[in-house]
């Protein structure tokens, strides 16, 4: 076979990092450009059967439809929270816990930031966060650049397990998620990066530094550990109960002064009074999360199939579902008006829609390549050919990379698995190597990407004020990321090294 198919299949992915890297072209643009290329090689050099393709779009659409009402219902329900003053008095309760910048700064941005990711993910955390962090005194590029680290371990599990449900469907065995939730053990130094970048400006460093290693080691600990135990629940809780369980076990320890820095580092005296109990800022996220465990273990995977054209089913667990539920229930226990609730959910409308287009226009994107085996060519699939730049021995070392470079560009370890995840899962079979491992591997690398997001960059620099500071803030993100997916890399290729 010539090199003009495996040619034509990359030129694609070479032109959606163009527009999007140099040309700077908004995302939404960018997907819909490459569905209509790869649309494009499908009818005319493929020759695909008509009918496979648009099964292809219809399945696309129905898949992101089915996130479109998860990122509703954490949009929405962020609204409500945030209306509410809930969010604002969640940083004051936490800085009231301790007068120390370092310790504050781990709570908020990797706690807090992992449980924002488990409820509503697609770029939330940082956005929320970086604020937060700038109220208590750090720079506002300081604050993007933490808030981004913080922005990352629980991305294996995103919003109510999206990434792995959604983005690699069918492809995804049982095993991904235990799987994906021990390797990313290696998540647990995320708050040493966060550490060593907050103390790297100060005159006594690496006294700072070393007082609170032990504080950030075990803060990592006490999110991943929960994380492994809680994914036999279902892989909609990892990130949502491992940081609720960490948080607590994190919050005893430190009442107990184990593990904190012995000198405390004290925050800048910004006045935050707090105007809510502590009882009435956490009631919406436990109710919350009693809502998730009840519909999962009653609705578990029941749903509505959808036998017409493609199939496809519906599930009546969706977890945009108790995210709305939670956030109506939050209204009446606050007592307000209907027009939040309406303002609510046209915001949460508005800020859907267009991560719902980009996901329609992916989820398509990656069904026609799997489906253009069905061709009267006899040319192997799109993914086939792509497959072939890392069939080789080195595949668990590509596949964290692959996933970290699918979120740097999109901004989402659910659309990255999207993208790839077809690719890397025919590399694995023919291969020999277990597609479940590949894809848990991939998958860890997707939420280290998510440090280096673009599209979270530029969400957190607008929420802080910052302007075209996207190299500074690369520069502050980026070696923790390699360290991140490198090791993730390696980690892979120790499992394979013992079949």
């Amino acid at each position: 076979m010539s090199f003009l198919p495996i040619i034509l299949v990359a030129v694609p992915f070479i032109l959606f990092l163009i527009l999007l890297l140099w040309k700077r072209t908004p995302l939404i643009w960018v997907s819909l450009v490459t569905l209509i290329l790869i649309i494009v090689l499908a009818v005319f050099y493929w020759q695909v059967y008509p009918t496979y393709i648009f099964n292809s779009l219809i399945k696309g659409f129905l898949v992101a439809f089915d996130i479109l009402i998860i990122i509703f219902g954490a949009v929405f329900f962020l609204e409500i929270t945030r209306e509410t003053k809930i969010i604002e008095n969640i940083g004051y309760h936490l800085e009231s816990i301790s007068k120390d910048l370092r310790v504050q700064v781990i709570f908020l941005a990797w706690f807090f930031e992992n449980f924002l990711e488990g409820t509503a993910g697609f770029g939330t955390p940082a956005a929320v966060v970086a604020p937060l962090l700038v109220s208590l005194g750090i720079t506002p590029i300081n604050s993007v650049i933490i808030a981004l680290l913080g922005n990352s371990a629980s991305g294996v599990f995103g919003a109510a397990g999206t990434p792995i449900k959604v983005g690699f469907g069918a492809l995804a065995g049982a095993s991904v998620p235990i799987t994906a939730a021990t390797i990313n053990l290696i998540g647990i130094l995320v708050p040493v990066f966060m550490l060593w970048f907050l103390t790297k400006d100060r005159i006594n460093r690496k006294k700072e530094f070393t007082e609170a290693l032990p504080f950030a080691i075990w803060a990592g600990v006490a999110f991943a550990i929960p994380s492994i135990f809680t994914v036999f629940i279902g892989q909609e809780f990892p990130s949502i109960l491992g940081s609720a369980i960490g948080l607590f076990l994190v919050l005893i320890t430190t009442k107990l002064g184990i593990f904190i820095p012995k000198v405390e580092k004290e925050l800048v005296d910004i006045p935050r009074p707090a105007k809510l109990s502590l009882g009435r800022v956490l009631f919406p996220y436990l109710f919350l999360i009693a809502i998730l465990i009840v519909g999962k273990f009653t609705l578990g995977s029941s749903g509505i199939q959808i036998p017409i054209i493609v199939k496809h089913t519906f599930s009546f667990f969706n977890p945009g579902f108790a995210f709305v539920i939670a956030g109506i229930v939050t209204l009446l226990m606050y007592k307000k008006d209907l027009n939040l609730f309406t303002n609510s959910a046209k915001t949460a409308l508005k800020k859907s829609l267009i991560p719902f287009l980009v996901i329609v226009f992916m989820s398509s994107m990656a069904q026609i390549m799997v489906n253009s085996v069905h061709n009267t060519t006899s040319l192997p699939s799109m993914v086939g050919l792509l497959a072939v730049y890392v069939k080789n021995i080195f595949l668990p070392l590509w596949a964290p990379l692959v996933g970290a470079f699918g979120s740097f560009l999109t901004g989402s370890v659910t659309i990255s698995n999207l993208m790839f995840g077809n690719f890397l899962a025919v590399a694995a079979r023919d291969l020999g190597f277990g597609i479940d491992k590949i894809l848990a591997l991939a998958v860890v690398g997707g939420a280290a990407g998510n440090m280096i997001a673009l599209a979270d960059i530029l969400a957190a620099e607008t929420v802080v004020g910052l302007k075209h500071k996207e190299r500074e803030v690369l520069k502050g993100v980026i070696l923790p990321c390699l360290i991140y997916v490198g090791l993730v890399g390696l980690v892979g290729m120790f499992i394979f090294s013992q079949r």
